[in-house]
């Protein structure tokens, strides 16, 4: 395979193109060229590979590269897009990977670009010829933003494995679940009046006292109800993340807005959470005389769970020597679970310095993530049957 370059160079490579996804559409770019170099990396190793566009954005794409055929098989997966940097920030080109103090700095380095090159360069060095179930590698768009590649992957049913590994930075810890979240804002549209004669408009800020007190209290419920020990803050939570409303001490506030985030447990529904909030305020519209309006900020991530007891969660503890945990982030594990894989998120690098300026992974993470991708692809693909690899 001598088209492959080196590690260090896949990973230089992937790193020099930029790929950032984001809210903010001066920030956004395509996510094609990452996309063609791991089409490239991935066809010399005879994967057949798919670029998928995504429906409402034909500039970003997901990949599913698929080697071997038959329904069960194993999905290494991770995102393509990057978040954001501070240049002012960073003291070196986040565009250009750097080694020193055994680390590779560069943004994308450990989430997660670094994962596909740490994958094919393990790949590199294994008889793929002994196939017996197929090994996907799936590439994904936009996850840092809308996570529109992995729901696109959802609506189209694919791909089909029996068990998926995420690779993100989790410092090598097998994770088994992590907790859904929803953004979402509140508007109240009252009426502006002079402030020396309440009855001339309808107060916003009024108005909203009433949503937040009634917010509070199905927080209160959501509390009181539901639980997971497996979680450090082991109960649902709401954050009322920012408030803005009127505009001067002597005017009837017209307009106020509340923004807030609600992350569940794994087995609750965000649907019907959002449904349990809007019941709530129609009768406070009819109460003040204003009208409210409830809006995502863009659309809710589910919740991931795989049991504990299931088998790739104990074949991963056993290759890392880690007890499965859990995590505060969101991945796109929740989608995997609906496409009805058996999911872990288990990669190099920290989560500590995802998003950071002077993102680096260790370069001591490089191997035991290849012991892990051995390990899985020689336990769910080589093998026939993952009983007869017990010592995996």
């Amino acid at each position: 395979m001598s088209k492959l370059p080196s590690l260090i160079s896949m990973m230089s490579q992937l790193i020099a193109v930029p790929s950032i996804s984001c809210s903010q559409a001066s920030w956004d770019q395509s996510n094609k060229g990452v996309i063609l170099l791991l089409e490239d990396w991935l066809s010399s190793l005879g994967f057949q590979c798919e670029i998928m566009p995504l429906p409402e954005q034909p500039n970003k794409f997901n990949l599913i590269a698929t080697l071997g055929q038959g329904a069960g098989g194993l999905v290494l997966s991770g995102h393509t897009d990057t978040v954001p940097y501070d240049e002012d920030r960073w003291t070196s080109n986040p565009f250009t990977l750097q080694e020193r103090d055994n680390r590779l700095y560069g943004l994308g380095t450990c989430d997660m670009k670094g994962f596909f090159a740490i994958v094919i360069d393990t790949l590199r060095d294994m008889d793929l010829s002994k196939l017996q179930q197929p090994l996907i590698i799936l590439a994904t768009a936009d996850e840092e933003s809308s996570m529109e590649g992995a729901r696109a992957l959802v609506d189209a049913g694919r791909p089909k494995g029996r068990y998926a590994l995420i690779g993100e930075p989790t410092s090598l810890t097998p994770i088994h679940a992590h907790k859904g979240i929803m953004m979402e804002k509140i508007r109240i549209t009252g009426q502006a009046g002079h402030s020396s004669n309440p009855n001339l408009g309808n107060n916003a800020l009024d108005a909203m006292h009433s949503v937040l007190s009634e917010l509070m209290q199905y927080r209160q419920h959501l509390k009181d109800t539901y639980r997971d020990a497996n979680f450090v803050i082991d109960y649902p939570t709401m954050n009322f993340g920012c408030i803005h409303g009127g505009d001067s001490p002597n005017r009837i506030c017209g307009r106020c807005e509340l923004e807030f985030d609600l992350r569940a447990l794994p087995g609750m529904n965000n649907q019907a959470l959002l449904e349990d909030i809007t019941a709530l305020l129609p009768k406070i519209e009819r109460n003040t005389g204003t009208k409210i309006q409830l809006n995502e900020l863009f659309p809710s991530v589910p919740s991931f769970s795989t049991k504990k007891e299931s088998d790739i969660i104990q074949a991963c503890e056993r290759l890392t020597n880690k007890p499965a945990d859990t995590v505060a982030f969101a991945t796109e594990g929740g989608y995997l679970n609906q496409l009805g894989m058996e999911t872990l998120i288990l990669g190099p690098g920290s989560i500590d310095q995802a998003h950071q300026p002077n993102e680096f992974m260790g370069l001591d993470q490089i191997k035991p993530m290849q012991h892990v991708i051995n390990g899985l692809v020689k336990r769910y693909c080589v093998t026939s049957n993952e009983n007869e690899a017990a010592s995996v």
